[in-house]
């Protein structure tokens, strides 16, 4: 695997999947089905407002255009498949399971990620905002170029997960256990609570000075000029 140096000491990389879809069959269901099991499946431009998928499994799959607004998807499985301009507020996949997946252009909002397991996963591009991720383990993924709005990590673990070009608002890292975690390529880096979980992660020089005030917030220093 390969890896960088920062300041001598070595960081692990997070290992990228490798997608690469077979011949895809058309959907042509009415809706999704609890339990459901897609292999092989394209879906485009589907809606799946308000509807329930808990369960279902998708493998060697491509979503693209699709929303999924209020949909259930709680323990669902997202195997060596592709996501694309997906759309969906209150999307709820709390418990579900993400391995070798590429998330691209997804404009989301309030997704229910808690309990998750995401292996081997990039999400480039796109927002989302008010991710839950809470308690949540998170190996090998990288978010890379996309923007998240107050995403909360509360009580997760991250191990090998890099955030290169991506903007950080408003992150919940409370109870986090963080593991050759790579935040020095952000773009923006803003830490609103869980500073203190820092240890496992690896920042630059300027994000250290950018993050003082809150260092000095949580070691309970006062700063005055």
């Amino acid at each position: 695997m390969a890896e960088k140096r920062a300041g001598g000491a070595k960081v692990k990389r997070a290992r990228r999947p490798e997608v690469r879809l077979p011949p895809l069959v058309p959907w042509q269901g009415a809706g999704l089905e609890p339990d459901g099991d897609y292999d092989g499946v394209e879906f485009r431009d589907a809606d799946f407002t308000g509807q329930e998928g808990i369960g279902a499994r998708f493998m060697d799959c491509a979503l693209e255009g699709c929303g999924f607004d209020e949909a259930g998807l709680a323990r669902a499985r997202i195997l060596d498949s592709t996501l694309t301009g997906v759309r969906g507020v209150g999307t709820d996949l709390a418990e579900a399971t993400l391995r070798d997946v590429e998330v691209v252009d997804a404009r989301l909002g309030g997704v229910q990620l808690h309990g998750s397991v995401l292996e081997r996963v990039v999400i480039r591009g796109g927002k989302i905002d008010y991710l839950n991720l809470r308690k949540a383990r998170l190996k090998d993924v990288v978010f890379d170029g996309c923007v998240l709005v107050e995403p909360d990590f509360g009580g997760a673990r991250l191990e090998r997960v890099e955030f290169p070009g991506c903007v950080l608002k408003g992150a919940d890292l409370t109870g986090a256990t963080l593991a050759d975690v790579d935040l020095r390529e952000a773009a923006e880096l803003g830490i609103a609570r869980g500073v203190d979980r820092l240890g496992g992660a690896v920042i630059s020089p300027g994000q250290l000075f950018d993050l003082a005030g809150a260092f000095a917030a949580q070691l309970g220093v006062r700063v005055e000029g």
